[in-house]
């Protein structure tokens, strides 16, 4: 071995984890750096890099957790970016994490490390797995063969993470280049030509060995990235001239050679006492994978998934929620003082951000146990079950297997979020399909689409509820499925779509640590990134719904009717002992704001306890307003705290009227007016557009702005529905009501899923693409059944029964052909693969 500078004289060594996937490679990282750990993104793609720090005896020792890769042939974007960081930072140390119970399958990446140059540590991992399945392995008889230092370990128990710093620090004090070579035999002639044009290359970096840039080019096809573009097509040339004689390719043959040396090697290292039992995880899988149980165990985990991140993780938001309520009412205390018809610019859009904010952060218990969840799957090794299960269905469509979690938590039937839809398909492997994930989960009916089919159904199909809530709940999947074959075979075609190898792990018992830490990680991730976005955009959103502004007639009336207001509330507690407590209007305006809080305090209050004090409070800081606001056997209280109720409600109603009218004339409203020469081939006027473009910030507004623009009654308590002014959808149909149902189930995603579309995209253009793509379909497929069922005659439900029919034919003709992307899957004790060609 050739001896390297030694690291310790920077005081610094960075030291890059790499291995297979499902190699216990995290584990070790998070054994190793402890809670001192860093996620951000690589430049330029959305793979998560994971670096940690630990000090030993006054150095600092900086971990890279790099993702898993099984080689570092760059056919998928985790090994790229493993490779590129192997290359181009250089790092003083590799630990190549290495499963000691399938070592022969781990160690043909060994190998591709050893030739790259950089002083190698194997932390051969999982030793009690290797023990379970009767397996012994001699690491010193390793560590002669492989000529690297070789450290036993258990990461999930601890064990050998001491020795694997101390080897750390051996090797940074005294680096040497590993000389282990595989040998090529035929192809040996062809890399060193190869080798020798691209050491004469000056634009060639001596930092990585030329021998390997070689192998990597001739490994690599035409996913090369290695060497420069002037020598792509040498190598191409050297590649198809060793195809020609040798009647095999120069990829094939390389990982040829490695698996065989792999498997010398794991034979002379190892003894197995075991031979011929059947491992626990073939034997569970036996039951998991089985044809006819497989479904039943699928269903069973989506269903608990489902459960426990949508369904409880919304009960715990009952529990978060008081609490950003409570940051909110600090946040208004703190601000400009509203005032009786108007607040101050500040004021208004400060609050919208808090609102906008806390409506982002609500989802934080539901990501908390969506991640440790997946964490769970993942750790189990059942997620790969999971993709093996139905990947051979989704891939018709240009999907994964790993797509059905996203869509699961999406809404697949009813009631899911997009959001957290949309940060699960950050375990997708392949991009292509992820990317085509990520769009379609916006079409799912998310809890918040849910109140406009009931309020719609409600109005125009109470005979056929069931059939039309089994329409919707069916007909977006169908949507979302030819969308994606559309999209795959069009705008995302050329992206990075890698051989689908999917390995099958060994069951294991995931610890509650790195469940936890992971949970936590995943959850400030989109805290810290969402965060970032939203003010930006909650701004623009805000401009849009306020601006123009009313003019100065509607001013004027607004004014006069909360001047006749308050002179009603000064009539009636005329003579009242309480009034020079409110006699100025400032004192009056101070009365209203904060019977405001206190109702918006007592509304959050959670407890009787809790109530109480807010009572008290209010005396302590505002005795002279409490007569107003708490309940009392006084007969001057109780006229004073009901005629300043009821002044309260004429204020909102005048506020709410306002701000409705603002809406009518914002240049979103405007929007809407000049939609209609547009959107009435779908049968919508200016305000089913007004409230279709208002709920792009949140999607329960649609209801709300439907029901101000159709002049819904006052009565609270009635159905929705039964609010709406008879008279004013005098002029819809059922047909209407269907366009608008299909529209809105295409419909753009919400505020909150586009921040996240931008997030684990990685790019605007794509986030404006989740947004005009979704818009124009709809669109056309709304016109489309309006106008042709305007035309036949035929009524609402007959329309969307043909339409339901046609999406189920589409269905059916896109996906009865042959599946494109092949997959290999690898038992974890058995050799054979199977394969699906394209």
């Amino acid at each position: 071995m050739s001896t390297l500078k030694p690291a310790l004289s920077r005081h610094h060594v960075l030291v890059a984890l790499s291995g297979q996937q499902n190699s216990g490679k995290s584990t070790i990282f998070n054994a190793l750096t402890g809670a001192r750990q860093h996620i951000a993104n690589y430049p330029g793609v959305t793979v998560e890099k994971k670096s940690g720090r630990y000090g030993d005896s006054g150095l600092s020792v900086e971990v890279v957790d790099l993702p898993g890769a099984y080689s570092l042939t760059s056919f998928s974007l985790e090994e790229r970016v493993a490779r590129d960081f192997l290359t181009q930072e250089r790092p003083d140390v590799i630990v190549n994490v290495v499963d000691a119970a399938t070592l022969a399958r781990g160690l043909p990446l060994t190998l591709q490390l050893l030739e790259l140059g950089v002083p190698i540590i194997v932390a051969l991992n999982m030793m009690d797995a290797a023990k379970r399945r009767g397996l012994t392995i001699d690491p010193l008889e390793l560590e002669k063969r492989l000529g690297v230092p070789v450290i036993p370990t258990i990461g999930r128990r601890g064990i050998g993470i001491a020795d694997l710093r101390a080897a750390i620090r051996r090797v940074a004090e005294a680096p040497t280049r590993p000389h282990m070579l595989v040998d090529y035999t035929v192809l040996e002639p062809f890399l060193h030509e190869l080798s020798t044009s691209i050491e004469a290359q000056t634009s060639h970096s001596s930092s990585v060995p030329p021998r390997w840039l070689a192998g990597i080019a001739l490994d690599s096809g035409n996913q090369n990235r290695a060497v420069d573009a002037s020598l792509s097509q040498r190598a191409n040339d050297i590649r198809q001239k060793f195809e020609r004689e040798n009647g095999i390719s120069a990829a094939d043959h390389i990982i040829s050679c490695r698996s065989h040396l792999a498997k010398d090697i794991t034979a002379a290292v190892t003894v197995s006492t075991h031979a011929g039992s059947v491992p626990l995880s073939e034997r569970i899988d036996r039951l998991v994978l089985h044809r006819f149980a497989a479904p039943f165990f699928l269903l069973a985990t989506i269903w608990t998934v489902y459960e426990l991140a949508i369904v409880q993780g919304y009960e715990l938001t009952k529990v978060t929620w008081p609490i950003l309520a409570s940051f909110r009412n600090w946040a208004a205390d703190i601000l400009p003082s509203a005032g009786f018809l108007w607040d101050p610019q500040i004021r208004e859009i400060g609050l919208w951000m808090v609102d906008s904010v806390n409506t982002l952060l609500n989802y934080v218990p539901i990501f908390l146990i969506l991640f440790a969840l997946i964490a769970i799957l993942e750790d189990s090794g059942y997620m790969a079950r999971i993709a093996f299960i139905l990947d051979r269905a989704l891939c018709r469509f240009g999907l994964h297997g790993q797509s059905t979690l996203p869509l699961i938590l999406a809404g697949v039937f009813a009631g899911g979020c997009a959001v957290p839809g949309v940060m699960a398909t950050r375990a997708i492997p392949d991009t292509r399909a992820r990317f085509a994930t990520i769009l379609i989960v916006p079409f799912m009916n998310c809890l918040a689409k849910i109140p406009l089919y009931t309020l719609l159904i409600g109005m125009f199909f109470t005979e056929s509820k069931g059939l039309i809530l089994f329409y919707l709940s069916t007909i977006t999947v169908i949507a979302a499925l030819l969308v994606s074959k559309l999209l795959t075979v069009t705008l995302l075609r050329g992206m990075d779509v890698a051989p689908f190898v999917m390995e099958l792990p060994r069951y294991h018992l995931p610890t509650v640590r790195g469940v936890a830490v992971r949970a936590i990680e995943r959850t400030w991730i989109y805290i810290k990134k969402v965060g970032t976005v939203v003010v930006a955009v909650a701004v623009v959103i805000y401009a849009l719904l306020q601006y123009p502004g009313l003019s100065n007639e509607r001013l004027t009336h607004f004014q006069a009717k909360g001047e006749d207001a308050i002179a009603a509330f000064a009539e009636t507690i005329h003579g009242n002992r309480f009034t020079p407590a409110v006699s100025e209007r400032s004192q009056l305006i101070t009365a209203l704001n904060v019977l405001t809080s206190y109702k918006s305090a007592k509304l959050n209050a959670g407890s009787r306890e809790a109530s109480k004090a807010i009572d008290a409070e209010l005396a302590l800081k505002h005795p002279d307003l409490t007569p107003f606001i708490l309940r009392s056997k006084d007969a001057e209280s109780r006229t004073a705290a009901s005629a300043l109720k009821a002044l309260s409600d004429s204020r909102n109603d005048i506020r709410r009227e306002m701000k409705n009218e603002r809406l009518i004339n914002s240049f979103l409203g405007r929007i809407g007016h000049a939609l209609e020469p547009v959107t009435q081939f779908a049968g919508f006027d200016w305000r089913i557009n007004v409230a279709l473009l208002s709920s792009f910030a949140a999607r329960e507004s649609s209801v709300a702005t439907l029901g101000v623009l159709f002049n819904q009654d006052d009565n609270e308590a009635a159905r929705l529905e039964d609010r709406i002014s008879s008279d004013a959808i005098a002029n819809y149909t059922a047909v209407t009501a269907v366009a608008v149902m299909l529209f809105f189930a295409l419909y753009p995603p919400c505020l909150a899923t586009t921040i996240m579309v931008r997030v684990q995209t990685g790019s605007y253009a794509w986030m404006m693409f989740s947004i005009l793509f979704p818009t124009f379909l709809g669109l056309f497929v709304a016109s489309t059944v309006y106008t042709l069922s305007t035309v036949t005659g035929i009524d609402g439900l007959t329309a969307f029964t043909v339409t339901y029919l046609i999406g189920v034919v589409a269905l059916f003709l896109v996906g009865i052909g042959i599946p494109r992307r092949r997959a290999i899957i690898n038992p974890p004790s058995q050799a054979q693969t199977l394969e699906r060609e394209g």
